[in-house]
């Protein structure tokens, strides 16, 4: 069982990946054999973000990307294929989340929202997804939310909502149009964990109630809690699942 899991020979890029949930899932395929690709902007947070996976017994290759830049995009995954060979693997984690009542927000936060989680995961995969196409093999892995599925009573999240839906349902056309390539496209939908996007909200007693409403298990996500559903859509394991949304949310979209 353990061989459908190996990630050995495999190379996965990940953006997002200088902090938070970027950084467990960069660890998560290193640590079953894969060489990573750290994508983002801050590249001194990189570096270091490079040298804990390169303690795994790994390759690790950091580049500077603003998803926002398409032309930078390009380059970062011409820069990788140049010095890995391939691109086996993208984990698709770059975004934000700006909370703003509908009935004010503006249009630069609406439009913020949809180029950064909605038009860089499309573009991200759409560049990667060319090389796999020629390889006739890929697996992508697009960061939904559990907002992919459902809103939240008493948090102004609209744009937030809107954008990771609009992940899923690409998340689903994509796998139908490249299935065909053996390539696999699917989606992660966590709850709230602890980030360095999350830390302003998860720590408010206001947002520890709503934990306790909508949560079954009655708290956040703990460190380690995604690992298996990034290796899992990475591997083998996978081969035959695809389009699909895995809720890794202690039985959030349950209720």
């Amino acid at each position: 069982m353990s061989e459908l899991f190996d990630l050995k020979g495999k190379v996965a890029i990940v953006t997002g990946a200088s902090s938070g949930l970027g950084v467990q899932f960069a660890k998560a395929l290193a640590k079953q054999g894969a060489d990573i690709v750290i994508v983002a902007r801050r590249l001194e947070k990189l570096n270091a973000v490079k040298v804990e996976i390169e303690a795994l017994g790994v390759r690790c290759l950091p580049i500077k990307c603003d998803v926002l830049n398409n032309d930078e995009i390009k380059a970062t995954v011409e820069e990788a294929i140049e010095h890995f060979g391939k691109i086996d693997i993208l984990v698709n984690n770059a975004g934000i989340a700006l909370a703003e009542p509908a009935e004010v927000q503006s249009d630069e936060t609406w439009r913020r929202m949809i180029d950064m989680n909605l038009n860089s995961v499309y573009f991200f995969a759409r560049e990667v997804g060319k090389h796999m196409v020629q390889n006739k093999y890929g697996k992508i892995i697009n960061v939904g939310s559990i907002h992919s599925s459902v809103a939240m009573c008493g948090m102004p999240l609209n744009a937030y909502c809107t954008t990771k839906g609009g992940v899923l349902m690409m998340t689903k056309s994509l796998a139908n149009e490249w299935a065909k390539y053996n390539i696999t496209v699917n989606a992660i939908g966590p709850a709230y964990f602890e980030s360095e996007m999350t830390e302003n909200v998860v720590g408010d007693n206001s947002f520890q109630q709503l934990v306790q409403a909508f949560c079954p298990m009655g708290r956040i996500g703990k460190n380690g809690e995604l690992d298996g559903a990034v290796v899992y859509f990475a591997s083998d394991a996978s081969s035959y699942t695809t389009g699909q949304l895995l809720s890794v949310d202690g039985g959030w979209t349950a209720l």
